[in-house]
This record gives structure tokens, C-alpha cells and sequence, in this order.
């Protein structure tokens, strides 16, 4: 193994029995499991987080099966790099099988033409594809790839798996194992747990702490957990601001003001935060559920979101972080009420598919001379000259009588 390749490409698992983590999928039981140990794969999917093991797990297939397997990089390769890894696969001299396993990293990144390329070589069986993408399949990759292809989910690694790993690495030949290491369990659980379950960002963290740390005298290098945090990347929550973990975390975010749990609230919009989301968005969201989930329990709480929004625009960043807080947990904390929200839904429902009949006559306004003549306007009741300012008037239209939009709810006093 050549020492100066990375130490997270280096210490890769090469069987399913040295893959750590996604029990969940390369449990012994588990169909994905067989499948490999069978060398009998369909066409794959890997989704999942920098760092899960996506492409760990295209390394195992690769020693597992007998088929060719041909590995592309999405970001150099193109259509020609395809046809010329399906014209060996179709050579009888180099690939008997006819077939050959083609693993495609971040497929995601393959345009629409490149994707279609794909579809009639996986369809006949020449291609048995593995593509892993960071983003949802369902919105970058080729549908008629995606119905072809079993989709795998995979999940950040636990903080025990990534445990694991570093343990390996230290003691395996192929890692660090050359190196005089002193390290405690507690700096490498610490190592763990700040990578966010990215396996890769842990190793690379370690290998820097060993490489720029000299030896005492007595030939050891001594890891402490100080040159260990010096060592790693900032910890930062999963987050791509157009990606999927946007639409998953501000969809967390929402649902917590809904739910009136205000440290769910400030945790998920501290992620927003913490990965770059646009703190005016942030406010929109706030000003939305302002009215949509609070409503008329709290009018109040859509002039504090609107004034919130306003002041973010105004400070910015990282200031704008305290008034965003300060909206958003009284949306949380405050009584909520959707009957405007149903109300508005139910009348659009209404007026798009329903013979709804005419505005009565009475409460229409005669805007221009001779008008009245034809009756708009005839018979309309001011309220005001009424007492409590009230009286008794059709407004809506005869064909819509007795129709209940808005339905006052208990949370309203």
C-alpha cells in the first residue's frame, strides 16, 4: 500500500465482513447482503451523506464479484467514457461474461443525456450500474434509471462505528499501524463524534494529528485531545442549502413552531444557520407560520414576524441570528389556530371546481352613473347605522348559502 495515498482510502474495508456501520442494509440477514455474497446484484442506488461508506461498499462488490467491474467519476467522465466501458463489457476476449458491474460516483452529476446513455445497456443486462449520489435520487437521477435501480438509503455513521474504524486504523498495516501512537479511547471518541457521522472527515483528522505532531523523546506521538480539535474541520451539521437536507431540515424547522416545541425550533434553525441558509428565507418561513399555524389565537404573532423579517433585513447576519430566535420561539410558544388557514383552502376549493353563482346585487357597487339603474347597490345595509354595528344581510351568493369557511376553534377566546 502506498503510504502517501490517504489514510481513509487506504484502510477501506475489503470484504462485507470488514464493513462497518449500515446494518440496515448489509446486515448478514439483509437482502443487499446476500445479493453480494450471491455476486448476484441488480442495478443500485447508494444515497446517502459524504462519508456513509457509499463508495467503501463499491469497493467490496468489486473484490466479491466476478464480473468486470469499471469504476467513472461522474465529475471527469462523460458519454464516451460510458460506450467505451460498455464496448468491453460486450468483448468476448476481455469480459467472457458479457456483463460488467459500472460504478458511477456522484451520478447525480451526469446530465440528462449522459443519464440516458445508461438506460439500454441497463435495461438488457450489459450494465449492472452502481450509482452514488449525496443527493436525492428521486430529484437528480433519470427516472427511467431510478424504476431500473434499487434505491439503498444509507444513514450518517454512528459515533461507535466511526470508533470502530479509527481503532483500525491505528493498529492496521496498511493505516498507521508504522507510526508510534499514543492515543486514548476518549480523544478517539471525541475524533468520533465531532466528524457528524462522516467517516472519512474522522480519518483525515487523525492522519493530520499523527503527521504534524513530532515525537517526544521517547519516540512516541502523543495525540491529546487539544491537537486532536486542532486537527478536524469545524463540526458542521449535514446541510446543503439546495440540496435535500435543505428541504428535510426547514420542513423540521416548520413542524416544531407547528408542534409548539421551541428548542426543536431554535436546534433546527441553528443548523439552518450553522450550513448557510439565507437568514431572510429563515424569516419568510416565520412570517408563514405566523399566520398559517398561530393565525387568529395570536394576531399579534404576524406583526412580530413581519417586524422580525424587516429587522433581519436591516442587520443581517450574525446579529439577524437573535431576532430570527426571538420570532420564531413565539411562534412556537404561542396558541395556534389553522381556521384561517382551512378557511382560505376550502373557498379556493370552492371557486375552482364549483358553480358558486353570482354576487348578489345588493353588495355589488355601482361604479359608474346608470349602474343603479340595473339594481347594484339596491338595498345594501351600512352596518354602522346599525346597532353594535351589525345587521342582519345576505352576503354571500344563493348558490353558496349555509357554506361554514372559517370555523372558530377552542384555542380562540
Amino acid at each position: 500500500m502506498d503510504l502517501n495515498q490517504p489514510l481513509a482510502y487506504r484502510v477501506r474495508p475489503k470484504s462485507l465482513e470488514e464493513f462497518v456501520g449500515q446494518e440496515h442494509v448489509v446486515g448478514k440477514d439483509k437482502l443487499l447482503y446476500r445479493t453480494i455474497k450471491a455476486d448476484r446484484l441488480s442495478s443500485l442506488i447508494l444515497w446517502g451523506p459524504p462519508g456513509c461508506g457509499k463508495t467503501s461498499l463499491a469497493k467490496v462488490i468489486s473484490e466479491t464479484t466476478k464480473y468486470k467491474f469499471t469504476k467513472l467519476n461522474a465529475v471527469t467522465s462523460g458519454v464516451g467514457d460510458i460506450k467505451k466501458a460498455i464496448e468491453e463489457a460486450d468483448n468476448p476476449l476481455l469480459n467472457p461474461s458479457g456483463k460488467c458491474i459500472l460504478f458511477i460516483d456522484e451520478i447525480h452529476r451526469f446530465n440528462k443525456l449522459q443519464q440516458d446513455a445508461l438506460l439500454p445497456f441497463v435495461e438488457d443486462g450489459t450494465v449492472i450500474l452502481i450509482g452514488a449520489t449525496t443527493e436525492n435520487p428521486y430529484f437528480e437521477v433519470n427516472k427511467a434509471l431510478i424504476s431500473r435501480s434499487m434505491v439503498i438509503k444509507l444513514e450518517p455513521l454512528k459515533t461507535e462505528d466511526i470508533f470502530k474504524v479509527l481503532k483500525n486504523a491505528i493498529t492496521n498495516k496498511d493505516g498507521l499501524a508504522s507510526y508510534n501512537i499514543k492515543i486514548s479511547d476518549e480523544t478517539l471518541q471525541t475524533i468520533a463524534e465531532v466528524s457528524g457521522g462522516d467517516v472519512r472527515t474522522a480519518l483525515n483528522g487523525l492522519e493530520v494529528a499523527v503527521l504534524t505532531t513530532k515525537m517526544n523523546s521517547d519516540g512516541v506521538i502523543e495525540i491529546t485531545n487539544e491537537i486532536a480539535s486542532q486537527s478536524l474541520n469545524k463540526r458542521k451539521a449535514m446541510f446543503d442549502k439546495t440540496g435535500d437536507s435543505h428541504y428535510d431540515n426547514i420542513s423540521a424547522f416548520i413542524k416544531s413552531m407547528r408542534g409548539s416545541d421551541p428548542d426543536a425550533t431554535v436546534f433546527y434553525l441553528a443548523r439552518a444557520l450553522n450550513g448557510g441558509e439565507d437568514p431572510v428565507f429563515l424569516a419568510r418561513r416565520i412570517v408563514i407560520a405566523a399566520s398559517e399555524d398561530v393565525g387568529m389565537a395570536n394576531p399579534n404573532a404576524l406583526i412580530l414576524a413581519t417586524s422580525a423579517m424587516q429587522a433581519v433585513t436591516m442587520v443581517g447576519m450574525p446579529e439577524a441570528k437573535i431576532i430570527l430566535s426571538e420570532a420564531a420561539v413565539y411562534i412556537a410558544t404561542s396558541k395556534k389556530s389553522n381556521a384561517s388557514y382551512n378557511a382560505i383552502n376550502a373557498a379556493m376549493d370552492d371557486v375552482a371546481n364549483k358553480d358558486t353563482g353570482t354576487i348578489p346585487m345588493h353588495i355589488r357597487n355601482a361604479v359608474a352613473t346608470g349602474m343603479q339603474d340595473f339594481g347594484y347597490g339596491e338595498g345594501y345595509k351600512y352596518p354602522h347605522n346599525y346597532p353594535g354595528h351589525w345587521v342582519e344581510q345576505q352576503y354571500l351568493p344563493d348558490k353558496m348559502l349555509g357554506t361554514k369557511y372559517y370555523i372558530k376553534d377552542d384555542t380562540i377566546e
